[in-house]
């Protein structure tokens, strides 16, 4: 209430604070005295008297009855909301953010391959890809992993990449995963994978021969296209893999693919973070990620080190699907993350001496954009929580402070329209030319909103760049309009994660979800029925993000138009990580500053200053 001559007469109460009963509060009467015998004097002229006349007291009751009755309401929703557990309350979000992460991880259940889990919640799968490994340019162990996407390949390259973003999810929100049931679940997704990384690398022996040291598995299947002997392989044959009948060849790649094998490294070392609880387990990654690692970058390998795709007998059915631009950014990936791992500052020395050199090598089309292809902006925002929270000083000031300069400009220049377009719904468009946008939209807001996070607990509320700046409040607009639009919040008012709301995609582009689970064996000429029917699929492919709209949010749900409906593990592997950074913390928090659900000192548990 004002206590302007000129204000407009208010009438309003007060609450004795001894006991809290209600007052009247001064008005343009006199002052009046009051119980307790305390004057309230009036700031009005006294020379005005009014009086104050109820000509129906049953309509004045009546007043008061409601009056007091949405008082009551208005305050019990308030205690409501406020005592409401925050699972249930999303910050930005009208989703269901526990069950959309749910959905997600449960897609990597049905990417299985080997031996199938009886306690799977996927229902039309089952082992398939038990002789992997056994064809007739080698013979080894190589059952296991997950098929890339509505293919039945599987791609080393992007399954390792997948297999270091998830874990990179767990190290940081790892109570949040746990708050909501969930973190066994990604556990396991992260050992299926690791597991099968730790099978694709063949350590050298004194009988080795010494041209070959290793081998590494960038491809199990065949993507061959020879229209003159066309025979059955994973992209003309649509079958489900437990039907799998034909020839899957392996390619092997030697120590100088050196972006294959950084980006294993990188598992390896990631997900020994995430089980260094199971001592045994955590040792044997990261033995095995120190070995290939050793191997790699050695000095006189450097010189010879080029990317896995330009290899033929590596890459050359992979580039077609997964072709690398460059090797120097997976190294430093691979130091960082082995550093991390092991705490040997020999690895930060390696990757912050690189780094430079590094961004220098990234492509053009790449800048901005974490992906399989591209772990740049993803190592800078690395190095920057170490120059936050862990800062180490010199020699590696330098490095850090580029990468911090660069995470900043990254995240300006997801806010800038000038950097990158967008949908007319607001979808960013980070490589127009590509397709697929989700995978990389779902990156950036994982980025953005981990950033913000940081920035939270290090006390910063906004940030400058070159030419422009940034707040808090709008890095986390940015990333949660993402995930809004991928989760329905676009101009089709379409999920495009599969099986979350009432409108998804049904012709997913995925030779399991179309394919009936019937318990009868279906051929490749079957499967073409399947591929080419105007029918919804007959398994839905719960948690699957379809590689998304075009640039004018334009979508088609055809099983046929794979550049719409195709999901992969690399665009889901996003998808969680993102989901996971949105979701509301848990009640309580082991940390002392607000309650992120981020536990910012894990991932230096081996770091010291005297290493």
């Amino acid at each position: 209430m004002s206590g302007s001559s000129n204000s407009s007469p208010v009438s309003s109460i007060h609450t004795s604070s001894e006991t809290g009963r209600l007052l009247p509060s001064a008005t343009k009467c006199n002052s009046k005295k009051i119980d307790l015998d305390v004057s309230l004097p009036s700031p009005y002229s006294k020379s005005y008297l009014f009086e104050l006349v109820i000509a129906d007291k049953t309509h004045y009751r009546r007043f008061l009855y409601i009056s007091l009755t949405l008082a009551f309401v208005v305050l019990a929703l308030g205690l409501l909301l406020h005592f409401l557990p925050q699972n249930n309350r999303h910050h930005g979000h009208s989703k269901n953010l526990t069950l959309a992460l749910n959905q997600a991880i449960t897609f990597f259940d049905a990417q299985k391959s080997g031996s199938y889990p009886s306690n799977s919640p996927i229902s039309f799968r089952g082992s398939s890809g038990l002789q992997d490994g056994n064809s007739s340019n080698i013979h080894a162990d190589l059952v296991g992993g997950f098929y890339d996407s509505g293919n039945n390949i599987k791609f080393t390259f992007p399954a390792a990449y997948t297999i270091t973003l998830l874990s990179w999810s767990v190290v940081e929100y790892h109570r949040k995963y746990a708050d909501i049931g969930e973190l066994e679940h990604i556990k396991d997704v992260i050992k299926w994978g690791s597991d099968y990384l730790l099978k694709v690398f063949v350590p050298p022996t004194a009988k080795s021969d010494p041209s070959l040291l290793y081998s590494q598995a960038s491809l199990v299947g065949s993507a061959g296209n020879d229209t003159k002997n066309p025979v059955p392989n994973d992209i003309n044959c649509w079958q489900r893999p437990e039907d799998m009948r034909y020839k899957r060849p392996v390619s092997v790649c030697n120590e100088t693919a050196s972006d294959l094998a950084g980006e294993i490294v990188a598992a390896l070392s990631a997900a020994s973070i995430v089980f260094k609880q199971e001592n045994e387990y955590s040792q044997r990654l990261i033995k095995k990620a120190e070995q290939i690692y050793e191997i790699t970058a050695k000095e006189d390998l450097i010189h010879r080190a080029i990317t896995y795709t330009t290899i033929d007998a590596c890459g050359g059915e992979a580039r077609k699907f997964y072709g690398s631009s460059g090797y120097k950014d997976e190294l430093v990936w691979a130091a960082t993350w082995l550093f991390f791992a092991t705490g040997n500052h020999t690895f930060l020395d390696y990757a912050t001496t690189n780094f430079a050199a590094a961004a220098d090598d990234e492509t053009t089309t790449d800048k901005g954009i974490f992906y399989w292809n591209n772990k740049l902006a993803a190592n800078a925002v690395l190095f920057t929580r170490l120059r936050f929270f862990r800062d180490l000083g010199f020699p590696y000031e330098k490095a850090l402070g580029l990468s911090t300069n660069m995470t900043n400009q990254l995240m300006c220049s997801y806010l800038s329209k000038q950097n990158f377009n967008r949908t007319p719904g607001g979808l960013i468009l980070l490589s127009p030319g590509t397709g697929g946008p989700l995978q990389f939209a779902a990156t950036a807001s994982f980025l953005s909103k981990l950033y913000n996070d940081y920035l939270t607990l290090f006390r910063r509320s906004s940030w400058n760049c070159t030419n422009d700046g940034f707040s808090l409040e709008m890095l986390q607009s940015f990333s949660t309009s993402q995930i809004n639009y991928i989760l329905g919040d676009n101009p089709r008012k379409m999920s495009y994660m599969v099986g979350f709301g009432d409108h998804y995609p049904t012709h997913v582009h995925h030779r399991s979800a179309s394919i009936p689970w019937d318990g009868q064996y279906h051929s490749c000429a079957e499967g073409d029925r399947w591929l080419h029917s105007q029918d919804r699929n007959p398994n839905i492919l719960l948690g699957a993000m379809v590689a998304g709209p075009d640039q004018f949010d334009d979508f088609s749900d055809e099983r046929e138009k794979k550049w719409f409906t195709e999901p992969s593990i690399a665009g889901n592997a996003g998808l969680v990580a993102a989901l996971i950074a949105h979701h509301d913390p848990p009640r309580s928090s082991a940390s002392n500053g607000p309650n992120l659900g981020l536990d910012i000192m894990g991932i230096f548990e081996k770091v010291h200053l005297d290493s």
